[in-house]
C-alpha cells in the first residue's frame, strides 16, 4: 500500500475516533444547563417574552373589577349560603400546579441531563397554566356571575339593602364583595385535562354509542327472526291440526258409506 494511502487511512480512524467520542457524549447527556443553557434560552426568547405578557394579563384581570351585573331580592334565595374560608387555600394551588411538577423535571433532569427537555417540560407547563388563567379570568370578569354565598359578602350584618330599581346595595368589604362576582367558571375545574384527553373521550363515548347502536339492531334482528320461526310454528301446527281433521271426516264418511 503506497504511504498517501497510510495517511489518509490513520486520518478516517482519527476522525473516527473523535466522532465516537462525540456521539458517547451526547448519549452520556451533554446538553446541560452550564453547556447549553444560554442557547436554548437565546432560541425561545420569544416564548419566554410571550409568557411574561400572559401572567401580566393575569394580574391585570385580577386587579380590574368584575362586571357588576343585576342581583335583585328575588334572586337572593338562592345565594345565602353561609359565608366560609376556602376549600382550597391559595397558597396550594401554584404549589401543587407548578412547583411540584418543576421539582419533578428537575429531578428527571438530573438523571437523564438533557436541558432541551427540563425546558421544555417547564415552558409547556407555564404557557398551559396562564392561557389557563386569562381565559378563566377573562370570562370571570366578564360574566360577573354571583357566588352562592354573596348575600354575606354583600351584606355581612344580614341587614340587605336595594335601590330604586331593585339591585343591590352593598356594604360589605369592596375586596369580598369583588370576589363574589366571580362565580363562573369555577377556577379550580378550568381546563382540568389536556384536549387530548377529551378528544380520546369524546371517542370512545362514540364507540360505545355505535356499538349500543349495534347490538340492539342485534337484538331486534334477533327477536323479529324468533317471532317469525314462533308464526312459522303456529302455521304449521294449524295446517297439521286442518289436515288431521280433514282426514279424521273423510274415514268417517268411508265408513258410513261401507255400512
Amino acid at each position: 500500500m503506497p504511504w498517501w494511502d497510510l495517511g489518509s487511512l490513520s486520518r478516517l480512524k482519527n476522525f473516527s475516533g473523535l466522532f465516537q467520542n462525540k456521539m458517547q457524549e451526547v448519549q452520556l447527556g451533554s446538553h446541560t444547563v452550564r453547556s447549553h443553557g444560554m442557547t436554548v434560552a437565546r432560541t425561545h426568547m420569544h416564548d419566554w417574552v410571550i409568557l411574561m405578557l400572559l401572567g401580566l394579563i393575569v394580574v391585570i384581570l385580577n386587579v380590574i373589577h368584575p362586571f357588576y351585573r343585576f342581583v335583585g331580592k328575588d334572586m337572593m334565595t338562592d345565594l345565602k349560603y353561609p359565608l366560609k374560608s376556602n376549600t382550597v387555600p391559595v397558597w396550594a394551588i401554584p404549589m401543587y400546579a407548578v412547583a411540584l411538577p418543576i421539582a419533578i423535571f428537575f429531578i428527571v433532569y438530573f438523571r437523564r441531563r438533557d436541558v432541551y427537555d427540563l425546558h421544555h417540560a417547564i415552558l409547556g407547563l407555564l404557557f398551559s397554566v396562564l392561557i389557563t388563567g386569562v381565559i378563566t379570568d377573562a370570562i370571570k370578569d366578564a360574566v360577573g356571575r354571583p357566588r352562592p354565598d354573596f348575600f354575606w359578602r354583600c351584606f355581612p350584618d344580614g341587614k340587605d339593602v336595594y335601590d330604586q330599581l331593585g339591585n343591590v346595595v352593598c356594604h360589605g368589604k369592596k375586596s369580598v364583595i369583588k370576589e363574589g362576582h366571580k362565580s363562573f367558571p369555577s377556577g379550580h375545574t378550568s381546563c382540568w385535562g389536556p384536549y387530548a384527553y377529551f378528544q380520546v373521550l369524546e371517542e370512545s363515548r362514540s364507540v360505545t354509542q355505535a356499538a349500543t347502536i349495534v347490538n340492539g339492531s342485534n337484538v331486534q334482528v334477533t327477536e323479529a327472526r324468533v317471532e317469525n320461526q314462533e308464526d312459522e310454528t303456529s302455521i304449521h301446527g294449524c295446517m297439521g291440526l286442518s289436515l288431521a281433521h280433514n282426514s279424521g271426516s273423510a274415514l268417517e264418511e268411508l265408513e258410513s258409506g261401507r255400512r
